[in-house]
């Protein structure tokens, strides 16, 4: 079987605007929320979010494009342009003769909800005929994204989005190392990107009442795990990752960061919103991926887990975890970086899988900050509150869905074998 490895990562975060940054702030315990400073928050239940800070995506996309750009697209194609001059593509772009064995996974949860307020604010105000932009439509769907990086790099193999709401990430990731595994492809960016921090989805989720409102709290607000936790802290950034096929990545002498060894996807078949009780598709879901690695459940070091902070995911994830992995579990070191990034939707599984590699390769552990009060319910190694420097040589990744879609991903160390 062909074998796929992460050699290239582009992060852009509400902790920090490229990888370096995101994770020496992680390892920190920095929180990225803070006041929503994107659109007037009067009369919301939540004025706060883990905004993308100073943001400028000149270096990667020309003045005039960013025009007409919505700001998801801003930072996926940023994060892939990335993730290229991080695998050692310095001018971005595929070597001549490999374009068609080139290919682009990256998806969103909600895609251009910006272009979609300013549109009908425009509308509103100028009618029709003067408030749409040519390039409205572009700007909206998902899959420009994943277009716009191919034409950026040159990529001209498999192109699309998958999109899972905020299994997104992983599920692009896991099915890019599947092309490579089946010979469709020899390298693939993948991951996801996302920005709605909004009137609209801000608003959207207050009404569903999945938003933490700590408003006088933000950086306590992400507290996954904790027993005071009252919501997610919506979020926005990016992360891509360059997947590639072994022998590809040694014939040009890359660094490897980690493996892609597992891949798990199912469905609950549940509830809209709701995780299925004790987690049983999540346990399905890490089974099929420890199965598809052919590593038992006691090989695993590190969980990077979906751990959104709200009551329902985190005690389900945690009972998940205790199925699946038995007695190993009180052994896991388990972290939810989203206590410091918030939640990123769309773009959290392509993030967290890179954090997973980054753990991996640099052998340390980021914490999940804010856990002050534990809930009986939640009772594992949550590396509480200080990051912890510890060899990983497998993790697992968990991203689950609304829709009661799940991606697990497993990667483990390349040895050089």
């Amino acid at each position: 079987m062909r074998r796929a490895v992460i050699t290239g990562i582009g992060l852009i975060t509400p902790v920090g605007n490229d990888l370096d940054t995101t994770w020496a702030n992680l390892l920190a315990g920095k929180s990225g929320a803070g006041p929503i400073t994107q659109f007037d928050t009067a009369g919301f239940k939540t004025t706060f979010a883990c905004e993308v800070k100073e943001w400028d995506a000149t270096p990667y996309i020309d003045k005039r494009q960013l025009r007409h750009i919505d700001r998801f697209l801003q930072f996926g194609i940023s994060a892939g342009c990335m993730a290229m001059e991080d695998a050692g593509y310095r001018d971005r772009k595929v070597p001549e003769g490999e374009e068609e064995r080139w290919g682009v996974f990256v998806g969103a949860g909600l895609g251009g909800i910006h272009s979609l307020e300013s549109t009908y604010r425009k509308v509103g105000e100028r009618g029709p005929r003067h408030g749409f932009s040519p390039y409205f439509v572009c700007d909206m769907i998902i899959n420009m994204a994943p277009g716009m990086i191919s034409i950026a790099t040159g990529a001209r193999g498999p192109n699309m989005s998958h999109v899972s709401a905020c299994s997104t990430g992983a599920h692009s990731i896991g099915e890019a190392m599947r092309t490579i595994r089946h010979g469709y492809t020899d390298v693939m960016l993948a991951g996801g990107c996302e920005s709605t921090v909004s009137v609209l989805g801000v608003g959207g989720f207050n009404a569903m009442r999945a938003l933490s409102t700590r408003n006088d709290e933000p950086e306590l607000a992400s507290r996954p795990f904790d027993k005071e936790r009252d919501g997610f802290v919506i979020a926005e950034g990016a992360g891509v990752v360059v997947v590639e096929e072994l022998e590809h990545a040694r014939q040009r002498g890359a660094r490897i960061y980690a493996e892609v060894v597992g891949y798990g996807a199912n469905s609950d078949a549940f509830h809209m919103t709701l995780p299925a009780p004790e987690g049983a598709g999540a346990q399905r879901c890490m089974k099929l991926a420890l199965d598809d690695a052919r590593l038992n459940p006691g090989d695993v070091d590190y969980v990077n887990a979906h751990g959104t902070s709200t009551q329902a995911n985190d005690k389900n994830e945690s009972a998940a975890l205790h199925k699946v992995f038995g007695e190993h579990a009180r052994k896991l070191a388990v972290s939810s970086t989203k206590s410091m990034t918030g939640h990123m939707l769309g773009a959290a599984g392509g993030v967290e899988a890179a954090l997973s590699a980054l753990s991996i390769y640099r052998g340390a552990v980021p914490p999940t900050i804010n856990y002050t009060t534990p809930d009986p319910d939640c009772d594992l190694d949550y590396v509480p509150n200080q990051a912890r420097e510890t060899a990983v040589d497998v993790a697992l990744s968990n991203s689950f869905g609304f829709g009661g879609t799940n991606a697990t991903l497993i990667l483990r160390s390349y040895r050089g074998d």
